[in-house]
């Protein structure tokens, strides 16, 4: 939260204080004061840090307290009184929206990310690239071409510039509440959100070439919603790159100013069997996968000068990973079978794909949250539903015997992950939305179910604390802790197979 904006709402409760308990011939110059105060705050609020939708009430209360207290100041009271009626009414309302105005500033909190813990600072670029060779299969426009913005986040020298916005442009807000079923203006306040990048400063020197990871959101987000991971990464040392996969995203601009929204979400419907409904997600996996090979592509004549950038020749794809979330895991599993991958991290994603493919020799992370592990333990314990379950679920025996099967071949899918240096793991108290920074967007999502009842901050603390380890593990050849076994110091995480130390005791 802004300070100004605290301050301001604090001096409309100091405001009303006054109101109610000072004697009606002395409250004149008291209230003036207050009231004077708070219009100082109200200009250097909007002057300093911005307006925004959601302090409406707030605005209010400010213009009407200095309006009353001018006027207190200038007519005395004992000339003409308000009838205690109207005052009461009057005092109700301004309670009523000052309420109304600290609950807003809790449910929609112009937040901070999380600072990156590395020795590096973070730079920031994006890229437009069109792959010539794709058709886009999602325009309504004929024979266009397949075409992606990819932000990339990387350790960077030390540099002036200003920190770099979180959502750099604010033409995405609307579709972004859109797909969440919100008014248009809800996000509108994010555009005072800023992250610790600054935009096109210097690659930092330090190191020849620095391990590159591509990353790949989920289906209807953003890659502004992997901001904090990417930031951490890149201070440690990685260079990071997010792919907006254009048409699965709520939305992307392009530099000509052309903004594309999801419509991907066509390709599902209530009425499709499981079959319809596994083969449309197929088809859909196929172009992200294809998306995250031809951005890699991409990386490589980046680094060898065909394309210009700052990371020309700082790009060590001799050591290169990959992670996503929700179908942006089952990416980046899937394109983990390209040869030049070496290590992969599915954040709370199902597969795609898997009986296409044969196990995937490398090693891999899979990363769920506690409802995910819940699933698949009644999977592993084959528990089936019972009728009053499938009744609360709106779900039928059959559609969940199907599911079943096929998180079946994705639980075997994780055994090899295991057998080749990866592991399961979940994280107690998290949700599906835990894993991107949307939970720091709101509370809302948590009401919701989205997110669950693990803090914002620890959530993210923790899951970095895992992806960090890996690819130290597999991209810096460094000797990982966290997968070795339990820790101490992060209760929350659990081995959804037995874990390694448990496995050691018992053998």
């Amino acid at each position: 939260m802004r300070v100004f904006e605290l301050l301001l709402l604090a001096s409309n409760i100091g405001w009303l204080v006054v109101m109610l308990i000072s004697k009606k011939g002395r409250r004149s110059i008291p209230a003036l004061s207050v009231g004077g105060i708070a219009a100082l705050l109200l200009v250097l609020h909007l002057t300093l840090e911005g307006y925004r939708i959601q302090l409406l009430p707030l605005y209010a209360t400010t213009i009407g307290a200095s309006a009353v207290s001018l006027y207190l100041r200038v007519r005395s009271e004992s000339r003409r009184k308000f009838p205690r009626f109207a005052a009461g009414s009057a005092y109700t309302a301004m309670t009523l929206m000052l309420l109304a105005t600290a609950v807003m500033l809790y449910v929609f909190p112009v937040f901070r990310l999380p600072e990156p813990s590395g020795r590096f600072q973070v730079g920031t670029q994006a890229f437009h690239w069109i792959d010539e060779d794709r058709e886009e299969s999602f325009a309504r426009t004929p024979k266009s071409k397949r075409e992606l913005m990819v932000q990339v986040w990387y350790p960077a020298q030390a540099d002036s510039r200003k920190h770099a916005p979180f959502i750099p442009t604010t033409r995405i807000l609307r579709p972004m509440a859109a797909n969440y079923g919100l008014p248009g203006f809800t996000f509108e306040y994010l555009r005072y959100v800023t992250s610790h990048s600054r935009t096109q400063a210097p690659a930092a020197a330090e190191q020849p070439a620095y391990p590159l990871i591509l990353a790949n959101p989920g289906f209807g987000s953003s890659r502004f919603l992997h901001t904090s991971q990417a930031e951490e990464l890149a201070s440690r040392g990685y260079i990071v790159a997010v792919i907006d996969h254009t048409y699965n995203t709520f939305a992307t601009e392009f530099p000509d100013g052309r903004i594309t929204t999801d419509a991907t979400s066509a390709l599902f419907s209530p009425d499709q069997s499981y079959a319809e409904s596994s083969a449309a997600r197929d088809r859909l996996g196929r172009v992200l996968t294809e998306d995250a090979e031809f951005v890699l592509d991409r990386f490589e004549q980046i680094q060898s000068g065909q394309i210009p950038s700052l990371l020309q020749g700082k790009i060590d794809l001799a050591h290169i990973g990959i992670f996503g979330h929700s179908i942006g895991g089952a990416t980046a599993y899937d394109t983990a079978y390209d040869e030049r991958i070496d290590a992969g991290i599915d954040l709370d994603g199902g597969l795609y794909r898997v009986h296409e493919r044969g196990a995937l020799q490398k090693p891999f992370l899979f990363l769920n949250s506690a409802s995910e592990a819940r699933r698949l333990q009644r999977i592993l314990e084959d528990r089936p539903y019972t009728d009053t379950e499938l009744t609360e679920m709106g779900s039928t025996r059959e559609w969940e015997e199907q599911v079943a099967a096929g998180k079946k071949a994705e639980l075997e899918r994780m055994r090899e992950a295991v057998d080749h240096g990866g592991q399961a793991l979940y994280i107690d108290g998290t949700e599906h939305l835990n894993f991107t920074d949307a939970q720091f967007v709101s509370p809302v999502f948590k009401l919701l179910g989205a997110t669950g009842s693990i803090s914002p901050k620890r959530a993210d603390a923790v899951i970095d604390a895992y992806m960090l380890d890996f690819f130290d593990t597999y991209l810096k050849g460094q000797k990982g802790e966290l997968l070795r076994g339990t820790d101490s110091r992060f209760p929350e995480v659990r081995f959804l197979f037995e874990a390694p130390d448990s496995r050691e005791t018992t053998d």
